[in-house]
């Protein structure tokens, strides 16, 4: 049997420790429809025995205490909520509990922004970890040893695991579903659960805003710059003229403010205005293209399909109504 100990965090994402318990559970009885014996014994795992969420509106009752698991094969992390840095103190004596066990052979895994959590254990150090893309720069500046992949649903390094935001998580599940009991119980898993399986990008659900909590007042114009003239072909080399800063000086304090290059953040703020465009006009690919300020088709289209994992036509016909009843 493969242990999978469920935390039950105070401040948790109610739905991210239902949903593992759910897939599991699901799994073991497809697997006893097959004729096979279940392989999850799967438990919730706590503080206290109980946990209450939404002022009391709901409890979780924890199967078991840290203080009683002396071994487990899977921790599941779900995803917290609320202010970030307060969920993580209340929290933190799982910190110590879920490094011991996986330096004892246990794999880890974090549902959404339940990566805080696993980031504050000091794990993902030196590794790469998927998250919410809501919480992106948040991330950045609480852990910058740990280097975060934006658009990636499923992260896998050395027995840790993460996901992308919200219901992305169900990948990861079904990931570690398939790792452990096998495809065609993840694939019967994915039919009863209806999810797609081996969705690999959460790109094109990603809304670029721009990282404005930060010091730098000259760097912080010269965003408000950039967002106000999308049409506009903006140079890095004018951008520092106009804001007296050396070209060289003004890259590594664009950098360091933004997280982005000013090159990245001129993009991905053109790429963001097109995006908008797509999902509520009734313009043509080309004449977005120049509205905010590119004219060469090739280069447009690769951009766009970099930053969303789509290409502009077919982003419109996922989320533009006129063009998805059309």
């Amino acid at each position: 049997m493969i242990h999978v100990s469920i935390l039950v965090p105070n401040e948790a994402v109610m739905a991210s420790l239902v949903d593992p318990r759910t897939i599991f559970t699901g799994a073991n009885s497809f697997l006893e429809a097959a004729g096979h014996k279940p392989i999850f014994d799967i438990q919730f795992v706590g503080l206290t025995r109980e946990v209450e969420y939404n002022g009391g509106l709901f409890a979780v009752r924890t199967d078991a205490l840290l203080s009683e698991i002396k071994k487990t094969d899977l921790i599941i992390i779900p995803a917290i909520s609320g202010d970030l840095s307060t969920a993580i103190e209340i929290n933190k004596d799982f910190l110590p509990w879920i490094i011991e066990h996986y330096k004892n052979g246990s794999e880890v895994a974090s549902l959404c922004i339940g990566s805080f959590l696993l980031a504050s254990t000091g794990l993902l150090n030196g590794k790469e970890c998927s998250s919410h893309w809501q919480t992106a720069n948040e991330f950045r500046e609480m852990f910058p040893q740990v280097t975060l992949v934006d658009g990636r649903i499923v992260t896998e390094q050395n027995g840790l695991y993460s996901s992308g935001g919200a219901s992305s998580y169900w990948n990861l599940l079904l990931h570690l579903t398939e790792k452990h009991a096998g495809r065609e119980i993840a694939i019967i898993a994915s039919k009863i659960f209806a999810l797609e399986i081996d969705r690999k990008s959460q790109s094109p659900f990603i809304m670029f805003n721009g990282q404005k909590n930060h010091e730098d007042e000259p760097i912080r114009l010269a965003q408000e710059f950039i967002e106000k003239n999308i049409a506009e072909k903006i140079s890095i080399d004018g951008l520092a003229d106009k804001f007296a800063i050396g070209r060289r000086h003004f890259d590594r304090r664009f950098k360091k403010a933004t997280n982005n290059t000013a090159g990245e953040y001129i993009q991905r703020v053109k790429i963001e205005a097109a995006k908008k465009e797509l999902e509520t006009s009734n313009k043509n690919v080309n004449e977005v293209m120049y509205d905010v300020g590119y004219t060469d088709a090739k280069t447009f289209r690769s951009l766009f399909k970099k930053l969303t994992g789509l290409s502009p036509v077919e982003y419109r016909n996922k989320y533009n109504r006129e063009a998805a009843v059309a």
